[in-house]
């Protein structure tokens, strides 16, 4: 019987759903974009000096290449360095290609407010990875990779492209269907 009255008084105190509350103010919804589409800017502009095809490769250093050559240099976690020095710098230009592609996603994406939960997760991984290879590289602030991480954290806690972005416009139909690809996409929105 305790049992049972516990479980009642469990569901009827039941926290109200985060996007619930958020969506109460239209101040909360208007500051939660424009923490999107800061973030977004800062991705998209950090994409512009990634230049391909050797994206600073050759036989003076610069750019990605030097900033991914930190982390063999300067390192913060063995294996990581250990990674970069054998797995991604002998194949620095495929690696190149893929930081630009998901970079330029990461902002395209966050901007439009499309799948911005699974764009912040890959924001959280990017930032990592970014920390790993220059957190102790001469400098560096390593208070700006905490904030960038904390604000990949916020995106995702707020779910933010629900406001002003298309998530907020294509959910419900997405709700509405029931087919993989539309759950998914409830899921990364």
């Amino acid at each position: 019987m305790i049992e049972e009255r516990s479980a009642t008084m469990t569901s009827n105190f039941a926290a109200p759903d985060i996007a619930d509350v958020l969506a109460s103010s239209r101040l909360n919804r208007a500051l939660i974009a424009v923490l999107r589409i800061g973030v977004a800017l800062l991705w998209i502009q950090n994409v512009s000096w990634k230049d391909p095809p050797a994206f600073g490769e050759g036989p003076s250093p610069s750019g990605l290449y030097q900033f991914t050559r930190y982390a063999v240099e300067y390192p913060v976690l063995p294996p990581y360095s250990w990674l970069v020095e054998h797995l991604v710098l002998p194949n620095f230009a495929f690696f190149g290609w893929t930081v630009l592609l998901v970079e330029s996603a990461l902002g395209a994406f966050l901007l439009i407010g499309l799948a911005t939960r699974f764009w912040a997760l890959v924001g959280i991984a990017q930032t990592v990875a970014i920390a790993l290879s220059v957190l102790n590289a001469p400098n560096e602030w390593v208070w700006s990779y905490l904030l960038m991480l904390l604000a990949h954290v916020a995106l995702f806690a707020t779910a933010a492209g629900r406001y002003a972005g298309l998530d907020g416009l294509l959910r419900p139909g997405w709700q509405a269907s029931q087919s993989t690809v539309t759950r998914l996409l409830v899921k990364a929105s």
